[in-house]
């Protein structure tokens, strides 16, 4: 996700997508793209609601697209959004997004998974849809998308979204899940830093960190010099105070030594 330069033109990045019609068309691909794409930002989620914008925001429209047979009805765009190949779709897409990133150094992307809503199909059987994804936390911004297989898991799902990423400088958070020496690697490997929450699927490196933070509440000083932070908030009827404490691996924590680091200061 390199820092973008000068203006970033959706045509650009939609250039290499195929145009499913053959012979004479009456609306251009980037058209019809351009509104869609627009309208999804907008809050718009279905075909009827894509045309609709795009009639309503046709004045501003016109100024950057050619609207010389007026808005496609929302028939066009389901036929054509239909037809065209996904995986050439999310790409030109993620290209866009990733160019219009103004990432700064230790900009912090938060990889989670999530269930869709009302995405399981009673009638075929069809279990959820569950996915993992990127979210650039500074910038508000979806950096991609992985649906995880139904026979698989996030584990499996995780290193193919980091493969669709620019990470370098970045820092990578990830829960329990992707707390994997595998996934540690590839971050490190794509010259990023990683904070993994480490809970009982990492049994051993999570009783020395257990012991270690034991250890602080036995003895005040065991984090003497290092970082230290608290918060304090009030949600849902109730008061959560949290505290973080910043420390060096320490060389005898078990484990610790499979784990990559980045760099010496790592």
């Amino acid at each position: 996700m390199a820092k973008s330069q000068g203006r970033v033109r959706l045509q650009d990045h939609f250039a290499e997508l195929t145009d499913p019609r053959r012979g004479k068309v009456t609306h251009p691909l980037l058209t019809l793209m351009a509104i869609a794409v627009c309208a999804v930002i907008c809050g718009a989620d279905d075909f009827v609601a894509i045309a609709h914008f795009g009639r309503r925001k046709r004045k501003w429209l016109k100024k950057f697209l050619d609207l010389s047979n007026g808005v496609p009805s929302h028939d066009r765009f389901d036929q054509v959004l239909a037809a065209i190949r996904p995986e050439e779709f999310e790409q030109c897409l993620l290209n866009w997004i990733t160019a219009l990133q103004d990432i700064t150094d230790g900009q912090i992307i938060a990889i989670d998974g999530k269930t869709l809503r009302r995405s399981y199909d009673r009638a075929s059987g069809k279990s959820a849809i569950h996915m993992v994804s990127a979210w650039a936390s500074a910038n508000h911004v979806s950096l991609g998308q992985v649906v995880v297989d139904e026979k698989s898991n996030e584990i499996t799902a995780i290193p193919k979204l980091l493969q669709m990423l620019e990470l370098q400088d970045s820092l990578v958070t990830i829960d329990a899940m992707g707390c994997q020496v595998d996934i540690a690697r590839q971050i490190v490997e794509q010259q990023a830093d990683y904070v993994l929450a480490v809970k009982g699927n990492q049994p051993t490196l999570f009783g020395g960190i257990t012991e270690r933070f034991v250890t602080h509440v036995e003895n005040d000083d065991a984090f003497v010099g290092r970082g230290f932070h608290q918060t304090s908030e009030t949600a849902h009827g109730r008061e959560t105070d949290r505290q973080y404490f910043i420390c060096d691996v320490p060389a005898d924590l078990p484990d610790a030594s499979r784990w990559p680091k980045l760099g010496p200061s790592a």
